[in-house]
């Protein structure tokens, strides 16, 4: 990718701690989207187009956003524009579609786990191809990280077999997910993290609009009342009440954090911080779903926090 595609931003005062302080809720925050996302779910309406829903949402609010109080930050050049599809329709959409398709093959817990090799993808793309040194430590934390998320959805608790598309799929979304972050690493330079999210959202919304047309939406969907679920099985809310909070909450938000936070730390720092995300939703699905948490679960937590603190400590 050629540096000359974005113009030149004068040198940026870096903060690690706000850094980690950024990308650390950015994960907290999807960890509760989760739960609300499986609630959503339970209602009928279908992953695809509660995707579809999502990418247009976000897109919608934060174009708003910089219509209102930035519009110049809007321009598109000729030079942005295949960067830009490519993070909206690979590191965002992509994302999505490959983690609900493998999901559909895999215990939800497998699926998420394979697709967290993609800091493992991030730190070797880096020394790799970038040639930048990477520390041991940072090699040892993202091992332990992984074990971590292996006893968190109890890997090795069962004995099925796993589907190998299904596999396929979880992989392919790992790969996704290790573009979106490198992409936005090497977008942000140039471009500010809101108006790089308000065009890879946009793109995103288009690239499903062509999957799943909007004239065959169920909006009757949205309008219905559903219970919580688990916990909270007495409380009942309209769809989207739900659908709201998952557009601002557990995606403008977090994901405006997410690629913040890469104008602090690098892109393999960042991902491996975001691995909290499982261990945020384990937590979250046992408080509000009901959902079992045991010991070796509490224990895989602990072991991914100290991966993500021996992680921090690496220069």
């Amino acid at each position: 990718m050629s540096e000359a595609a974005f113009p030149v931003e004068p040198a940026r005062v870096r903060h690690a701690r706000l850094g980690y302080a950024m990308a650390a809720a950015a994960a907290l925050l999807w960890g509760v989207n989760g739960a609300v996302s499986k609630t959503i779910l339970a209602t009928g309406l279908s992953s695809e187009r509660l995707a579809q829903v999502r990418s247009l949402g976000a897109a919608a609010g934060l174009v708003a956003i910089l219509a209102v109080l930035a519009p110049g930050r809007l321009r598109l050049t000729r030079r942005e524009l295949p960067y830009l599809l490519f993070f909206g329709m690979v590191g965002l959409a992509f994302v999505q579609w490959f983690y609900f398709l493998a999901i559909h093959r895999l215990a939800i817990g497998i699926a998420l786990l394979i697709e967290y090799l993609a800091p493992l993808l991030v730190a070797l793309w880096a020394r790799f191809v970038y040639h930048d040194p990477i520390r041991r430590r940072i090699w040892v934390a993202l091992g332990l990280a992984l074990a971590g998320l292996a006893l968190i959805v109890n890997l090795f608790g069962g004995g099925a077999s796993l589907s190998s598309a299904g596999v396929a799929f979880a992989f392919a979304g790992a790969i996704a997910y290790a573009t979106y972050v490198l992409l936005a690493e090497h977008v942000v330079g140039g471009r500010d993290p809101v108006s790089l999210l308000a065009w890879g959202f946009l793109f995103a919304s288009v690239f499903w609009a062509a999957l799943a047309p909007w004239w065959m939406f169920p909006a009757h969907s949205l309008t219905r009342h559903t219970s919580l679920l688990g916990h909270l099985h007495g409380v009942h809310l309209p769809v989207w009440a739900l659908v709201a909070w998952m557009i601002m909450l557990g995606t403008i938000v977090p994901f405006f954090l997410l690629v913040s936070a890469l104008r602090h730390l690098s892109a393999s720092r960042v991902a491996i911080v975001a691995m909290l995300e499982p261990v945020a939703g384990a937590f979250v699905a046992w408080a509000w779903l009901a959902e079992s948490l045991d010991g070796v679960q509490l224990a895989g937590a602990a072991i991914v926090l100290a991966a993500i603190v021996l992680a921090q400590t690496a220069r």
